[in-house]
Protein backbone atom coordinates (compact mmCIF):
# COMPACT_ATOMS: atom_id res chain seq x y z
CA UNK A 1 0.00 0.00 0.00
CA UNK A 2 0.90 3.41 -1.11
CA UNK A 3 0.09 6.08 1.74
CA UNK A 4 0.67 10.07 1.23
CA UNK A 5 1.67 11.85 4.63
CA UNK A 6 0.46 14.78 6.15
CA UNK A 7 2.29 17.23 7.92
CA UNK A 8 5.71 15.54 7.83
CA UNK A 9 9.11 16.26 5.73
CA UNK A 10 8.30 12.43 4.59
CA UNK A 11 5.82 12.80 1.33
CA UNK A 12 4.89 9.06 1.16
CA UNK A 13 4.97 5.37 2.91
CA UNK A 14 5.01 2.51 0.92
CA UNK A 15 4.14 -0.60 3.37
CA UNK A 16 3.96 -4.66 2.70
CA UNK A 17 2.30 -7.08 5.03
CA UNK A 18 3.03 -11.14 4.64
CA UNK A 19 1.12 -13.01 6.51
CA UNK A 20 -0.54 -10.45 8.93
CA UNK A 21 3.43 -9.06 9.61
CA UNK A 22 4.75 -5.91 8.15
CA UNK A 23 7.37 -7.20 5.60
CA UNK A 24 8.87 -3.83 4.52
CA UNK A 25 8.28 -0.25 5.01
CA UNK A 26 10.00 2.55 3.12
CA UNK A 27 9.58 6.20 3.26
CA UNK A 28 9.91 8.74 0.39
CA UNK A 29 11.14 11.97 1.61
CA UNK A 30 12.03 12.81 5.52
CA UNK A 31 15.24 11.81 7.58
CA UNK A 32 16.28 9.00 5.56
CA UNK A 33 18.78 7.54 8.37
CA UNK A 34 15.54 7.20 11.10
CA UNK A 35 12.92 6.65 8.69
CA UNK A 36 15.41 3.53 7.82
CA UNK A 37 15.96 2.69 11.31
CA UNK A 38 11.61 2.86 12.26
CA UNK A 39 11.75 0.95 8.72
CA UNK A 40 14.01 -2.11 10.46
CA UNK A 41 12.28 -1.69 13.79
CA UNK A 42 9.07 -2.72 12.56
CA UNK A 43 9.98 -4.99 10.36
CA UNK A 44 8.25 -8.53 11.64
CA UNK A 45 5.94 -7.18 13.93
CA UNK A 46 2.34 -7.25 13.82
CA UNK A 47 0.77 -3.87 12.77
CA UNK A 48 -1.49 -4.05 15.91
CA UNK A 49 1.70 -3.68 17.91
CA UNK A 50 3.66 -1.40 15.53
CA UNK A 51 0.40 1.43 15.65
CA UNK A 52 0.33 1.17 19.42
CA UNK A 53 3.82 1.98 19.85
CA UNK A 54 3.74 4.38 17.35
CA UNK A 55 0.18 6.20 17.49
CA UNK A 56 0.87 9.70 19.01
CA UNK A 57 4.60 10.45 18.38
CA UNK A 58 4.98 14.34 17.83
CA UNK A 59 7.80 16.15 15.85
CA UNK A 60 8.97 19.40 17.29
CA UNK A 61 5.95 21.42 17.21
CA UNK A 62 3.46 19.23 14.70
CA UNK A 63 0.99 17.53 15.41
CA UNK A 64 1.96 14.24 13.69
CA UNK A 65 5.44 12.53 12.87
CA UNK A 66 6.79 10.27 10.19
CA UNK A 67 6.14 6.66 12.45
CA UNK A 68 2.34 8.76 13.66
CA UNK A 69 1.91 8.36 9.78
CA UNK A 70 3.28 4.67 9.75
CA UNK A 71 0.67 4.13 12.25
CA UNK A 72 -2.28 5.69 10.69
CA UNK A 73 -1.54 4.40 7.24
CA UNK A 74 -1.30 0.57 9.26
CA UNK A 75 -4.62 1.49 10.75
CA UNK A 76 -6.02 1.89 6.98
CA UNK A 77 -4.47 -1.25 5.75
CA UNK A 78 -6.12 -3.84 8.46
Amino acid sequence: MKYTTQGTCSREIDIKLKDGVIDSVMFTGGCHGNLQGVSALVKGMKPEEAISRLKGIRCGTKSTSCPDQLALALEKMI
